[in-house]
């Protein structure tokens, strides 16, 4: 479900099947980066195991910076800067 979230677009994948939830990534991936500049919380919720899916099948192939907040273990923030 995407949604904004304290100013920033996010993505919550809360109760979301993984296989679903990594389609939901690349397509809202896909979809930011077509419009430019962009930063994406990507909401997981507990699940280490679709962070690490995350991070190892999509974000790694990329360019975006990515990192887990200190304040907040359930989420993936990304940026991307077009220039």
């Amino acid at each position: 479900m995407f949604e904004s979230h304290k100013g920033f677009d996010s993505l919550d994948l809360h109760g979301v099947r993984h296989k679903e939830a990594m389609e939901m990534v690349r397509e809202e991936l896909n979809i930011k980066k077509s419009k430019g500049s962009f930063s994406l919380i990507i909401i997981t919720g507990n699940s280490i195991l679709l962070q690490n899916r995350i991070f190892k099948e999509i974000l790694e192939l990329t360019k975006f910076n990515y990192y887990i907040p200190s304040w907040n273990l359930g989420q993936i923030i990304v940026d991307y800067v077009k220039l």
